[in-house]
């Protein structure tokens, strides 16, 4: 079965306008939930209802013990990313940044596709870390 992990803004997608649920809820994958799209997740939520929706989405992934967090050695790689990055030109402070490089090393750890829309970001950081990204394009 494939390994996948999805980008921050594939849930965003699914849980504002039901996109995606195939890939997000249907059979055939072993699905891993990334510690930081968690907390991106966790951030945006304004609303109670958001937060409770946020912990069904958690729960399964706590259960079958899928919820990962980079290592430090995921940071440290991390950290070259970044200075690659900023040689070639592109603006590293961004937080965003620095997220989208932790969320696709884990991937790579995991031997799992990484599912995003975001093409501008994920496209360079897949060359840099050897992840395999797959963007989806919104209907």
């Amino acid at each position: 079965m494939k390994r996948v992990l999805f980008d921050t803004n594939l849930y965003v997608d699914w849980l504002n306008k039901g996109l995606h649920q195939e890939l997000l809820v249907g059979p055939g994958l072993v699905r891993y939930l990334s510690a930081i799209v968690l907390m991106e997740l966790r951030a945006g939520a304004t609303a109670r209802t958001a937060n409770k929706v946020f912990d069904q989405l958690l729960r399964p992934y706590l259960k079958a013990q899928r919820l990962i967090a980079p290592s430090s050695k995921l940071y440290d790689e991390a950290g070259e990313i970044l200075r690659e990055l900023r040689g070639m030109g592109r603006d590293v402070r961004r937080a965003a940044i620095v997220h989208d490089i932790l969320i696709a090393l884990t991937a790579r750890g995991l031997g799992a596709s990484l599912y995003t829309r975001d093409r501008k970001d994920f496209s360079v950081i897949a060359n840099l870390s050897g992840a395999h990204v797959e963007l989806v394009e919104t209907s």
